[in-house]
Order: structure tokens, then sequence, then C-alpha cells
């Protein structure tokens, strides 16, 4: 049978640095709970599911409203296995149980700044230019052309020393990826193995609307990031 849009959201459960950071409490819910709530309010995919090894996580989806099918392999629950692993798991997993989908967008647990507006948005960038694969990115807050390296001596070096006078206005914008969700044609990523191809396309989102979580650092800060975006939004 052939469907629409399928939502996959990868949590397994072997985080390390940050323990049981799929299901960490963010200002007060689980953390994975602001990703299916996004996917479910903007309306568009005809499943959301998760894919984890674990019950508790599991437990959690489906109270937040996801589908939790099968639970994912003990080989793609390993630190090596990549994103493309889990999602090519998944869609044989549905091509199994006869389940065929057109797009997919695999959203990650740990990105609670996520909207249905960004979801949508991203979406519609794929479709009307037949991109093969769209993703949210972030501007660098310095220009990159001024990158600094630092030698054995503890002495600087500029990775671009032509730029060493250049104004930052002058210098081209730079983006890197904001770790929130990738869409795409799902053959042609299942086909390519790989979420980058040489047609693939971008929505540019705020640096304020967006923040890696590796650390607790880094978490306590997407808290405050995400107090500050929230509070303003209701202050407008």
């Amino acid at each position: 049978m052939l469907m629409s849009k399928l939502c996959i959201i990868p949590a397994r459960s072997g985080s390390k640095r940050i323990l049981k950071k799929n299901i960490k409490p963010f200002l007060g819910k689980p953390i994975i709970a602001y990703a299916i709530e996004a996917a479910l309010v903007s309306n568009l995919f005809d499943e959301v599911m998760v894919s984890t090894d674990d019950l508790d996580i599991a437990k959690i989806a489906k109270k937040y409203g996801a589908t939790v099918p099968f639970l994912r392999s003990e080989k793609n629950a390993n630190d090596y296995a990549t994103t493309i692993d889990v999602i090519d798991e998944v869609i044989t997993c549905y091509k199994a149980k006869g389940k065929i989908f057109k797009t997919t967008c695999c959203l990650y647990a740990t990105a609670p700044f996520v909207t249905d507006k960004t979801i949508t948005s991203a979406y519609k960038i794929l479709i009307n230019n037949q991109f093969d694969t769209v993703f949210p990115v972030m501007n660098f807050s310095f220009p990159i052309q001024r990158a600094l390296k630092i030698d054995s001596n503890n002495k600087m070096k500029l990775f671009q020393p032509k730029h060493l006078n250049s104004r930052s206005q002058d210098l081209e914008k730079a983006y890197h990826d904001a770790g929130q969700f990738y869409w795409f044609y799902t053959d042609k990523i299942i086909l390519n193995k790989k979420l980058w191809t040489d047609n693939t396309g971008v929505i540019v989102i705020k640096e304020s609307e967006g923040q890696d979580i590796d650390t607790i650092e880094d978490w306590k800060l997407a808290e405050i990031k995400y107090k500050l975006l929230h509070e303003k939004k209701t202050t407008l």
C-alpha cells in the first residue's frame, strides 16, 4: 500500500554523555515529546513513529501520541549505527508490512526547538524544488573565513591568512546543520545510502531557534534559549 508521508523519530537507549537523553525532562516534559507533538500538530504525516530499542522510551512515545510498531534491532542500537542504518531498517520493516512511503521526515528526539511550521515549510521546499533532501541550517555566528588554529607551541595561525584584515560584513555567510530533521524522498535516500546528495536543499532558521545538545552544559543552555524564545513570542 503506497502511503504519502512518514515521520521517523530515532531514540535509542544508549546515550553516554547525557543519561537517558531522549526521555530526560526538558522544562517539565520528556524532550522527545516536543518532536512528537510538532510532528502531530503539523497534520502532515500518515504515521509518526519512534524507532527505539528501549521499552521505557516506547512507553513515553506512545503516551505522547507516536506509534512504536516494532523495536529497533540490537545491531542498529549500538554506538556505530548511523542515521541511514536506522532509516533503512524502518523502511524495510514497513515494506515487509506492505507499507511504502513516498516521503519521509527523520526528526531527531532531542530537537525541542522544532516546530510544525518549520516542518511544513521544509516539506514545501522539498516538493516545490524536487530536492532529494531538505534540512534546517543555521548561520555561523562568527565568520569561518577567520577561524584560528593553534600549533604545538600554542601559537595561533589563521586557516585563511588572506582574510586577516577582511571585514566581517564582506565575507560570505556560512551555515551548519541545525541537527533537527531531514525531509527526503524515501527511494532516493534508500538508493544513495546518504542524506546529503548533490540535490539537497535547506531551510534557514535563526540561531535562537536551535541548539546542539551533546553535553549537560548544552542542555542547560538549550533550556535558557527555549524559555527566552517563547517568552519573546508571548510578548509580541
